[in-house]
């Protein structure tokens, strides 16, 4: 991007007329279908994302469910550990009992003999088992170990019933039974079944003593299998209650929120409605309750609303018919005092000074008077909802040093120069380029206006989907409350200070309503006493969306109070007296951050994006 040489006007080429209508209603659509397909995971999450954010009902009723299954879970929990603990308790307490009759009954046997033959004694201690088992019905298998180290006069083998392994009896069970001959002891145990699965178990012993043998462990098994079914059962009946229970509490809140909802969302559709302009809509008025009351003052509030409305349009179209009429009606005199005052203006040399100063006044009114009217013409166009735009390819650089061009004797009279920063390229898009240029002219004038006689910088510049134009002035600035209201009709910064040029307060609202017809963008920056930049921004192409901006907002030299140039070497401020009177002004030389000999037609976007962050 180079500084360049702004030459005289062009003629504008012909273009395409295309007839634009400013949007009147809003979407009113109500949107409560998932987007995706439910039998596909990652749609089923996004649909599930989807319910979650925009419907109250679905959200409710998921907090519902999930705190209800929390709860349920808990107390299945307590009350499944409560039962298994009262089962096995209740069956080890039985158990107990019927071994220790089973061993009271073996011992007692055991000592009805006095046998010291050991086959005897073997036979005698069979009869003892036999004797115990008979008490103990619900045992599935018995054992008899002896203690070990005891020195006894006879000695009989251990045995055991068929299945039961050795290594059910634990050496922690064995140690308490020795430990406590009089006292049964149990420990739990998995006793294998005739399939190869486990079922719980309990293994209860307790020492017995055998004439002339001394010391011997018996041991009775037990199979708490039964229990353990019956635990099944009642765990297999809660799960089952317990969702049944979550099911219905879903419904039942999903069913409710739906109830409640139903009107809720029966209003918001009619507010989008009467947001639309369809003013007639009102909500059933049903019952005597909450939602009945909402919808009465729903519709109260809503009759309200039209009749003021309709008030206020009927207002606003005379109020439009009226600027429009006498807009209209006021340019056949206006022409006539035009011509009347142009004859007089011709003249104005042969008439003494005071007449002389007349002429020089009627003309400057008049021509005031036709741009006041053009603006308010333009104004009563865009209120009505209709305007003309002629889009077609057109250089925005070539457009720019026209604006400049025409506003040199203006500048030239405040003392202020206007300088060009523009690529070595053409910068082409399709817009109305009598629209564009009534805004480029707007925001050259208002920057010669508040320029406080500094430089004034206009700079144009493309990128792939958006050109842009910038007026950099370095005058008084505004403050943040003044930016907000800028682009506001019949708005001045400041209503005291003194207008050099006129204006009738519409420039810069006509501005801004023609960058949006384009699709484009006008912004603002400024800070007080340090100047103003404004941007526009349009679309390359008229259906293509603007991605981003190719001159930043923030100026380059954000916080200097006049433009600096390089002269002979050295950083200058402005430009003297001389350069201002002669314009227009050629300044060979590259913007900061660019090197010399930038390729001309070579896309810029990437140096701004520099600039930018350099500016930051």
């Amino acid at each position: 991007m180079r500084f360049r040489l702004f030459r005289g006007g062009r003629a504008a080429p012909d273009s395409d007329r295309i007839q634009v209508r400013l949007p009147s209603s809003v979407d009113t659509g109500w949107v409560d279908t998932p987007p995706g397909r439910w039998w596909r995971p990652r749609e089923f999450w996004q649909n599930i994302r989807f319910l979650w954010r925009t419907s109250l009902p679905f959200r409710t009723t998921v907090v519902a469910v999930t705190l209800t299954s929390i709860t349920v879970i808990a107390v299945a929990l307590v009350m499944s550990n409560t039962i298994a603990r009262d089962l096995f308790t209740s069956r080890t307490q039985d158990v107990q009992l019927e071994a220790q009759r089973a061993a009271s009954v073996a011992q007692a046997t055991l000592e009805s003999g006095g046998e010291t033959d050991e086959l005897a004694i073997s036979a005698l201690r069979q009869d003892a088992i036999d004797a115990a088992t008979a008490q103990a019905p619900n045992a599935i298998g018995w054992a008899f170990y002896r203690v070990p180290d005891q020195s006894t006069t006879s000695v009989i083998q251990d045995i055991a019933s068929e299945g039961v392994d050795r290594n059910l009896t634990s050496d922690e069970l064995r140690s308490a039974v020795r430990a406590e001959p009089d006292t049964v002891h149990y420990q739990s145990v998995g006793l294998p079944d005739a399939e190869g699965q486990v079922e719980p178990g309990i293994v209860i012993g307790r020492v017995v003593t055998v004439p002339s043998a001394g010391n011997y462990e018996f041991y009775l098994v037990y199979s708490l299998q039964s229990s353990q079914d019956t635990l099944d059962f009642v765990q297999r009946t809660l799960a089952i209650s317990m969702a049944i229970l979550v099911l219905l509490v879903g419904l039942i809140i999903g069913s409710i929120m739906r109830a409640v909802m139903q009107p809720v969302r029966l209003a918001a559709q009619t507010s989008r409605l009467l947001a639309a302009g369809q003013l007639e809509e009102r909500i059933p008025e049903k019952g005597e309750d909450d939602i009945g009351t909402l919808a009465r003052s729903f519709n109260h509030m809503a009759d309200n609303l039209q009749h003021q409305i309709e008030q206020l349009e009927n207002l606003s179209k005379v109020q439009q018919r009226f600027v429009s009429d006498v807009s209209h009606e006021l340019r056949t005199p206006l022409t006539t005092i035009r011509l009347a005052g142009g004859l007089v203006y011709s003249r104005k040399e042969d008439f003494d000074p005071t007449l002389s100063r007349a002429a020089e006044l009627l003309h400057d009114q008049v021509e005031r008077f036709e741009l006041l009217l053009a603006d308010l013409l333009e104004i009563s166009r865009y209120d009505a909802g209709a305007v003309e735009l002629m889009r077609k390819e057109h250089d925005l650089k070539a457009l720019a040093e026209d604006v400049i061009a025409a506003m040199l004797p203006v500048a030239i009279e405040h003392g202020e120069s206007l300088v060009l920063r523009a690529p070595d390229r053409p910068v082409l898009a399709q817009f109305d380029d009598r629209r564009v240029n009534r805004i480029a002219r707007n925001l050259v004038a208002n920057a010669i206006e508040h320029g406080e006689g500094r430089p004034i910088v206009v700079t144009v510049d493309s990128n792939a989907t958006a050109v842009a134009l910038s007026v950099r002035d370095y005058g008084i600035g505004m403050s943040e409350e003044q930016q907000a209201n800028v682009f506001e009709r019949f708005w001045r910064a400041d209503p005291s200070r003194k207008r050099t040029m006129g204006g009738s307060g519409l420039g810069m609202a006509i501005a801004k309503d023609d960058a949006h017809l384009h699709h484009g963008l006008l912004e603002v920056w400024s800070v007080p006493k340090l100047g103003t930049n404004f941007r526009l921004t349009l679309p390359i192409a008229a259906d293509e969306p603007i991605v981003s901006s190719p001159l930043p907002l923030l100026p380059e030299d954000a916080g200097a109070e006049t433009y600096t140039r390089e002269h002979q070497g050295e950083k200058v401020e402005g430009f003297s007296n001389e350069d201002v009177t002669t314009q227009p002004i050629t300044l060979p030389i590259t913007l900061p951050g660019l090197e010399p000999g930038f390729p001309a037609g070579a896309d810029a976007s990437d140096d701004d994006t520099d600039s930018e962050e350099e500016s930051k």
